[in-house]
């Protein structure tokens, strides 16, 4: 058996003794962001509670252990999105609720696992609301959202809540150092929201090398160096993610203006409020912000067109 993640530790602890005592409620909700890697602790849970031999580890030589390794364990249900981004639909839940009122194939727990919970539409949520209100007995539903404010207030409250905890970014640094061998800025892990499994992709995936490139064309747009053309050809690639990288850039640099001491702050954030005030920083993030959330309420906008304009009337600014 893989080791957790030593974040998700704490949690698998409490989750242990509850299968241990038989206390753990009909209906649980973790919420984690992207990159912690709940889908581990997940089946660590699943396999415990299927298991015929023991209550709160699977001993991996079980029937029920055998049928979970395969897949193919008929007590075990999950709830997801037909399609990538679309609902999780009423009729899918209408059937979880029918299932969840049969008896175990195996005698045992049955388990529905309903990811990514925020995707339910408002009448799959209330169709759900019913049966968590009257589950049937050794029924457990398992929801796991990343978006706990997109949930019905009723929904939470009928569920026992689990937060997982991203690990502080010194910590997420050091994982992900010892993982690929390589050293790994604070500031890095920072920029991923201290998510090690998102901070691993990140470093992977090449993209260190063009948050470098965007961090260092801000700089000399703002020492005067270069024009605003080279950082809006390291932003005109259609993504939103460089925007959010630059953004969170202006947010650090006014961080700075206050000497806020953080290990997570960049080198070059310091370096950029020293060339541009607070003012202008804070106003331009704001812009920046109210951008991001246009570009994404309106997908048909010419998105090099409307980086291209803020970045004219910023350099008129930073000019000045």
């Amino acid at each position: 058996m893989n080791a957790l993640y030593p974040w998700l530790d704490d949690i698998w602890q409490h989750w242990q003794r509850n299968l241990q005592s038989d206390h753990f409620t009909n209906a649980t909700l973790l919420c984690a962001q992207e990159g912690l890697g709940v889908d581990q602790l997940v089946k660590r849970f699943s396999d415990a509670l299927m298991c015929s031999n023991d209550k709160s580890l699977a001993c991996g030589f079980c029937h029920s252990c055998s049928l979970m390794q395969s897949s193919n364990h008929p007590d075990l249900h999950y709830i997801v999105p037909e399609k990538e981004g679309k609902s999780i639909s009423v009729d899918q839940i209408r059937q979880c609720n029918r299932q969840a009122q049969e008896s175990s194939q195996l005698s045992g727990f049955r388990l529905f696992i309903i990811q990514p919970a925020e995707a339910m539409n408002e009448s799959a949520a209330n169709a759900l609301l019913k049966t968590l209100e009257s589950s049937a007995s050794n029924c457990l539903f398992l929801l796991i959202t990343q978006r706990k404010e997109q949930l019905l207030p009723t929904i939470v409250s009928r569920c026992q809540q689990w937060n997982v905890k991203a690990p502080s970014s010194e910590v997420a640094s050091a994982w992900v150092s010892d993982r690929l061998k390589q050293s790994v800025p604070n500031y890095v892990a920072h920029l991923n929201d201290n998510a090690p499994l998102r901070l691993e992709a990140f470093i992977k995936d090449g993209h260190l090398k063009s948050y470098t490139q965007i961090e260092d064309a801000m700089l000399a747009l703002a020492k005067g160096q270069d024009s605003f053309l080279t950082l809006n050809g390291h932003l005109n690639d259609g993504s939103q993610e460089r925007l959010q990288w630059l953004w969170l850039l202006l947010c650090e640099a006014q961080k700075a203006h206050f000497e806020v001491a953080e290990p997570s702050l960049s080198p070059v954030a310091n370096e950029l409020s020293k060339h541009m005030s607070y003012d202008l920083l804070y106003q331009q993030s704001l812009r920046l912000s109210a951008l991001m959330t246009q570009l994404k309420t309106f997908p048909g906008l010419n998105y090099e067109l409307m980086i291209s304009d803020w970045l004219i009337k910023f350099n008129e600014e930073v000019c000045l």
